[in-house]
């Protein structure tokens, strides 16, 4: 089956204002958490999710870590000028980038563009006892976006001056300013490796406890990194999702997790996010690839409609075992590449059994991809979560999804 011809507009649900979360609760494993098993809703508190998986569960993360990729400077006449950086174009790689001193080049958004008429922008802070000043020149547009080359006078790290410069992009439908505790707040507990312009929320209700109880009970956890873009807010705007053009975002897995999910296979992978959800479906296509190359190696490259084009039909611990050998022979322990996948209805899961996410905006590809999962009940469930008083979006509660 072929999603291209679904209409977006069968996606829509009403949404209050006062259902969406604003801020996050001050402990985060108090959130609600509702959990489906595919038959019946339960209503439990997130800090029991250790509770509702089975012992013999693999439960997937993404550690990637927010960075502060709004720069806001103000030209002579006070005019505000917002960057909001995407993805790096010199060095084009993301650890390289935030690892860069001295000067950098990203993709941005521009805020309030048409004020900033020629010359570069600038802007000084103090950092313990030293003046240091950023400044940004924008090059050519690219689509909808513009070169901007960064330069500082400071041996620091691009990462460490977005720190100090920089502030925390939250979702554009909170519709408020960061605040200083968001910095902590919308940055997961297990964030390591900086990357992402959005946070991957579902993760954000987890806690060292969390953590505790899982391995108490004997509950595997492994680690990818998928960098979220902005691209991940794009509302769908066309008709049919057909004519949507998925965003693409860079995604490393490790050897220990591709074993950890051949070990798993059988008994149940547990995605935390969407992020996640299309991080190890991503693999799987990945691993097919691989199968049918005979182990041949090559960087992830997922396309968006790659899953509904036909072609041989690979298991998916054929697709894994491919992978691992291409990695033994290969002599390496990471692969890393970038996905468009698009998970749709009509979308086959071949490695996820569950997932644990938030409650997603209205026509969003992420609600797409929960019905992939758990079907039409997805109206089922959003309509008990908005009867019973449960916080949407990125700062609201939680779902635990089996199948």
């Amino acid at each position: 089956m072929t999603p291209q011809n679904i209409c977006i507009d069968d996606f829509d649900y009403p949404l209050p204002e006062e259902n969406i979360a604003k801020f996050p609760l001050k402990q985060r494993d108090k959130a609600k958490l509702l959990y489906f098993d595919g038959k019946q809703i339960q209503d439990e508190v997130f800090s029991n999710l250790p509770n509702l998986v089975d012992k013999d569960s693999l439960i997937i993360f993404n550690d990637t870590k927010v960075v502060y990729a709004r720069l806001f400077f103000y030209k002579e006449t006070g005019s505000k000028i917002e960057i909001f950086c995407l993805e790096p174009i010199s060095p084009n790689d993301i650890q390289l980038a935030f690892a860069q001193k001295r000067k950098v080049s990203f993709r941005c958004l521009i805020g309030n563009n048409k004020k900033w008429k020629q010359g570069p922008l600038s802007i000084t802070k103090t950092f313990e006892n030293q003046e240091i000043t950023l400044c940004a020149e924008r090059k050519e547009q690219d689509r909808d976006c513009w070169i901007v080359d960064f330069s500082w006078d400071s041996d620091k790290s691009f990462a460490e001056i977005l720190e100090l410069f920089g502030v925390v992009p939250l979702p554009p439908y909170l519709n408020r300013e960061a605040k200083e505790d968001d910095k902590e707040d919308y940055q997961t507990v297990y964030a390591n490796y900086e990357g992402s312009v959005a946070a991957p929320t579902a993760g954000l209700h987890f806690t060292d406890d969390t953590f505790k109880a899982l391995e108490e009970k004997g509950v595997k956890t492994s680690f990818v990194t998928l960098h979220v873009g902005a691209g991940t807010f794009k509302p769908v705007t066309t008709q049919t999702i057909g004519e949507h053009i998925m965003h693409t975002e860079k995604i490393t897995i490790s050897k220990e997790v591709v074993e950890n999910l051949l070990t798993y296979l059988d008994k149940g992978i547990i995605c935390v996010g969407t992020t996640s959800v299309r991080t190890i479906e991503s693999l799987y296509w990945y691993g097919r690839r691989v199968f049918l190359d005979n182990n041949k190696f090559s960087e992830i490259d997922v396309k968006q409609w790659e899953p509904y084009q036909g072609g041989a039909k690979v298991d998916a611990k054929r697709a894994l075992k491919a992978i691992l050998s291409m990695m033994n022979n290969e002599g390496i322990d990471h692969v890393f590449g970038q996905t468009q996948l698009m998970i749709a209805p009509g979308y086959q899961y071949n490695i996820v059994k569950g997932m644990v996410t938030n409650f997603h905006q209205p026509k969003s590809t992420l609600l797409l991809l929960v019905n992939a999962l758990i079907g039409e009940d997805w109206k089922k469930v959003y309509e008990h979560a908005l009867k019973n008083d449960y916080r949407f979006l990125s700062y609201g509660d939680a779902c635990l999804f089996l199948r």
